[in-house]
C-alpha cells in the first residue's frame, strides 16, 4: 500500500547498535491543538489507494512510519509484512479482504481468559515485558489544550504480529498494570491519533476481554489501511433526543455510533458517553469492540460521504474466549468495521460476503439481549441531558 514519505526526524530512530537501545529513552512525540484536523481530510476520487503525491503526511505519519519502516528493517518483527494480497469481496456490504498468512500462524498465542473483568496478572505476558526497541515513542499533548484535562503517558509501540502497514499499540503507562478495560485517557489518545494523521485510512479500536483481546494490559490498535469501509459512511438513526447516540445500520451489522466534528469539550463529551457505556458493558460482562475512524456525520449517508467528523462505533457481541482455529477470519474490532485479515490461502480465495455475514453475525448478541442493552445505554444517555 501507498505510505507516506519517511520524516526527516531523527530522534525517533534507534541507534544501529542493538546494545545501546536500552539506554536510548523513548523519544516524547509532543503535539497541540493546532495539530487535529477535521476538515479537508478525504479519500482522492481514485481510491483505494493513497498516491504518496496526493496527500501530504502529517508529522505524526512521518514520526510513525519511519520510526516503523526502521523496526522493520532492524528485525523486530515476528515476520516482513510485504504487500498484502486484497480484494473487495462482491456484494452489498464492500468487505475488505486481505490474506495474512503470518499473522495468522506466527502471532503470539492469546491469554487464557475467562471474564471481561478479569484483573491484570503481572506474572502472564504484558507490555512492561517488550524488547526496548518495540517503542516508538511517547504520545504527549501540550497542557495547554483548551477544556481537555492533561492527558496521561501513552506510549507508541509496534505491534510484532501486524495486521498492516504502521500497526501500533497505544498503551497507557504500562507500570500502572491496567487491565484491558477502555478508560477515558486512552480512548482519548486513539481519537486525537486519528486526527494527528492526514492519511484518511489510519483507524484506531479496542477489544474488551472476551472480545478478542489476547493481552489483559491496557491498549488500543492503530493501523493503516488505504481502503475505504462500510462504516464510514453508513446511514444511521438517532436513539437519543439529544442525537448523542445513534444506532448504525445494515453494514456490516448494527452498532452504537457516536460522532464529533469538533475537539475539545464536544470530543470530551463523546468520551465521557463511550466510556459510560463500556463501564456498563464491562460491569455485567458483555464484551464489546470499538473502531474510530474519520466518517460522515449521522443520518442518511452513502459510502462516498465526506469524512467531516470522527465516528467512534461500539459494538456488544457474545463472549469469545481463545481462537477458534478453523475459521476463515476471527471477528474483532477490525471485522466488525469491514476489514477482514484471512488466515489462509484457501478461505481468501473462497470466502463469499454470505459466508463473511454469517461469521460475524454468530458472534452478535442474542435479540432480546441486544434490545436490553440498547434501552439501557439510551437511558445512560439521557442522563447526561438532565
Amino acid at each position: 500500500m501507498a505510505v507516506p514519505h519517511d520524516s526527516h526526524e531523527t530522534s525517533y530512530l534507534l541507534p544501529p547498535n542493538s546494545k545501546d537501545w536500552e539506554g536510548h529513552g523513548i523519544p516524547d512525540f509532543v503535539y497541540g491543538q493546532e495539530e487535529l484536523v477535521l476538515e479537508g481530510i478525504q479519500w482522492p476520487r481514485d481510491a483505494p489507494g493513497l498516491p504518496e503525491d496526493s496527500v501530504p503526511p502529517s508529522r505524526f505519519d512521518s514520526v510513525l512510519c519511519s520510526a516503523w519502516r526502521q523496526r522493520v528493517e532492524l528485525g523486530l518483527f515476528r515476520y516482513r509484512l510485504g504487500e498484502l494480497q486484497t480484494q473487495t469481496l462482491p456484494g452489498a456490504v464492500g468487505f475488505v479482504a486481505q490474506l495474512n498468512v503470518e499473522r495468522g500462524a506466527q502471532r503470539r498465542r492469546p491469554q487464557s481468559i475467562s471474564s471481561v473483568k478479569q484483573a491484570f496478572d503481572p506474572a502472564l505476558f504484558n507490555f512492561n515485558k517488550i524488547r526496548p526497541g518495540e517503542v516508538l515513542f511517547r504520545l504527549l499533548r501540550e497542557p495547554d489544550l483548551p477544556g481537555a484535562p492533561q492527558q496521561e503517558d501513552i506510549l507508541v509501540m509496534i505491534n510484532v504480529s501486524p495486521l498492516e502497514w504502521g500497526h501500533v499499540l497505544l498503551v497507557p503507562e504500562p507500570t500502572r498494570g491496567l487491565p484491558q478495560r477502555l478508560l477515558p485517557g486512552a480512548l482519548r489518545a486513539g481519537v486525537e491519533a486519528v486526527l494527528l494523521s492526514s492519511h484518511p485510512g489510519f483507524r484506531v479500536g479496542f477489544n474488551s476481554l472476551g472480545g478478542l483481546a489476547s493481552v489483559n494490559h491496557l491498549h488500543l490498535h492503530g493501523y493503516y489501511l488505504a481502503h475505504r469501509l462500510p462504516v464510514e459512511g453508513a446511514p444511521s438513526e438517532p436513539l437519543d433526543p439529544g442525537g448523542h447516540l445513534h444506532l448504525l445500520q445494515a453494514v456490516p451489522v448494527p452498532g452504537f455510533l457516536f460522532y464529533t466534528s469538533r475537539p475539545g469539550p464536544d470530543l470530551e463529551a463523546l468520551i465521557g458517553r463511550v466510556c459510560r457505556a463500556t463501564d456498563y458493558l464491562t460491569d455485567r460482562e458483555i464484551a464489546h469492540n470499538l473502531f474510530v475512524t474519520r466518517g460522515a456525520p449521522p443520518g442518511k449517508t452513502s459510502p462516498s460521504s465526506a469524512l467531516t467528523g470522527v465516528r467512534v462505533i461500539l459494538w456488544a457481541r457474545k463472549s469469545s474466549f481463545g481462537v477458534k482455529e478453523g475459521e476463515a477470519f476471527n471477528v474483532a474490532l477490525c471485522e466488525l468495521a469491514g476489514h477482514l485479515p484471512v488466515k489462509t490461502s484457501q478461505d481468501f480465495s473462497s470466502l463469499t460476503e454470505a459466508a463473511a455475514l454469517a461469521l460475524i453475525q454468530d458472534c452478535l448478541l442474542p435479540p432480546a439481549q441486544a434490545e436490553e442493552v440498547q434501552a439501557a445505554l439510551v437511558a445512560l444517555i439521557a442522563q447526561d441531558e438532565q
